[in-house]
């Protein structure tokens, strides 16, 4: 599976984007370069992903895709956070996933962010 690696080119607090928050996504896309929903459900298994934060270095996740709400990356809660505060951002139209465009993901906190595509490897 390509590894996708994000960097956060726009948002709230990041006009100018920030290279040093970035999430690493393994996925299986169509022949058009997009997330391929129908190899996700036929997979058995989530799609690994990666979420580095300024200061927190890499947290494990998985990234889910629902037929009705689309496609989501889920973080378990670290130790001493709630359980039911687990960190889940929605990917929003994603799009092409080719290097150079560009993607919304809303975050936890319910503001949307602009993602970069630089790297499928």
């Amino acid at each position: 599976m390509p590894l996708v690696t994000l960097v956060l080119a726009a948002g709230p607090g990041f006009p100018g984007g920030s290279p040093g928050h970035r999430y690493e996504l393994e996925v299986t896309l169509t022949a058009d370069r997009r997330l391929d929903a129908a190899a996700w459900a036929e997979g058995g298994a989530p799609w690994p992903a990666r979420r580095l934060w300024p200061g927190e270095g890499w947290r494990q996740g998985l990234l889910l895709h629902d037929p009705d709400t689309g496609w989501a990356l889920h973080f378990p809660p670290r130790p001493g956070e709630a359980a039911d505060a687990a960190p889940q951002a929605l990917l929003r139209q994603p799009g092409q996933i080719r290097p150079g465009e560009y993607l919304t993901i809303q975050e936890p906190d319910g503001r949307d962010y602009g993602w970069r595509v630089v790297g499928v490897a």
